[in-house]
């Protein structure tokens, strides 16, 4: 028998956004592959859960990959999770996802958050179409050039971006798509949860003397709401 690959979504903040499908499948694998042990193992703690931890990240992927494959082929079931949220977004899931695949092995989703749409839900902005880019690039001109191509773009836009960085991505916005308007989604779930909205402007407004701290997601409006917004003005 081949085992099964479980892509299990965790909590982005809060340990109690985890559904009983997802306890249930991380109490009976032989093994969980971890972006983060450390803190998988809070999360497995603090529900009484005891299973052996692999670690499975960005740059041990191919090498790891190979391991958790043949512990598949082998007949174990595994489940995957990353530091936060679903498996496969921003992380590097998806090479064993499709080396899974290759290998016929079957790999069911265990749903669950997703930073994300967590924060599309209450940006205030527009959810029927939307487009998601992770993070920005850090070299300036691939960074300008991505945010160039979002001129016209009729889907609201979500980003993943750093404290360090979000008031100079701000500006870059300003500059660049104009003064559309903005969420800025901050800790989502935890305990200071913050999600200041407005336009580029405002929210830049809001942020400056601060210390941003945390894990941002920045949501931009579609060109369309930048002419709503020009047109209120």
């Amino acid at each position: 028998m081949i085992g099964i690959l479980y892509i299990v979504s965790t909590p982005i903040g809060n340990l109690e956004d985890i559904t009983f499908r997802a306890l249930k499948v991380l109490k009976e694998v032989d093994l969980i592959a971890a972006e983060d042990t450390r803190r998988t193992k809070g999360l497995l703690t603090h529900y009484g859960i005891s299973k052996p931890l692999t670690s499975y990240f960005s740059h041990n992927e191919k090498e790891k990959g190979e391991y958790l494959l043949n512990k598949l082929k082998d007949g174990k079931n595994i489940a995957l999770v990353s530091d936060a949220g679903t498996p496969g977004i921003s992380d590097p899931a998806y090479s064993l996802i499709k080396r899974a695949l290759e290998n016929n092995i079957e790999v069911r989703p265990i749903p669950g958050p997703a930073g994300a749409i967590t924060a599309l839900s209450v940006s205030g902005l527009p959810t029927d179409k939307f487009i998601f880019e992770g993070f920005l690039p850090r070299k300036s001109g691939k960074r300008l050039k991505r945010l160039e191509s979002f001129i016209n773009e009729e889907r609201t836009i979500i980003i993943y971006e750093s404290p360090y960085r979000i008031l100079a991505t701000l500006q870059e916005i300003r500059d660049i798509l104009g003064n559309r308007p903005v969420a800025v989604a901050r800790e989502m779930t935890k305990v200071y949860e913050e999600i200041i909205r407005g336009t580029a402007d405002e929210v830049t407004q809001k942020l400056k003397g601060r210390k941003v701290k945390g894990e941002i997601t920045l949501i931009i409006g579609s060109i369309q709401n930048g002419h709503e917004n020009e047109a209120a003005q």
